[in-house]
């Protein structure tokens, strides 16, 4: 059972920065994928960045191109998501989540089987 979670969330201005982590733990073999997600009130959950855990490869939402960047450190089992020129419609929670579907990461329907309980952004205008 792989254990996910979050930190790093808060309250930021327009403009400003910042970096959330996902520490994933309880797994025997490293997941395949680990992704972001993010919902705001009232709307439904949205990937934002998925990265292929064996080779490195990250995807990421034409919403936050060159502004958010997904990375994943081995030795830490942590995934991090850089928000960069954060703006008011990135206000969401934001969730860690973990598949081993394979590496189309990206493909719509991908299993992410395991969650963490999410952390949230708010970027105030």
């Amino acid at each position: 059972q792989v254990q996910l979670v979050e930190s790093g969330g808060g309250s930021v201005q327009a403009g400003g920065s910042l970096r959330l982590s996902c520490a994933a733990s309880r797994y025997t073999y490293s997941p395949h994928c680990m992704a972001w997600f993010r919902q705001a009130p009232g709307k439904e959950r949205d990937r934002v960045a998925a990265i292929y855990i064996g080779g490195g490869t990250t995807y990421s939402a034409d919403s936050v191109k060159g502004r958010f960047t997904i990375s994943h450190d081995n030795a830490k089992n942590t995934l991090y998501l850089q928000m960069n020129s954060l703006k008011p419609e990135d206000t969401a929670m934001y969730y860690c989540a973990a598949g081993y579907g394979g590496s189309f990461c990206w493909v719509r329907g991908y299993n992410y089987g395991y969650w963490g309980q999410g952390t949230q952004v708010t970027v105030s205008s």
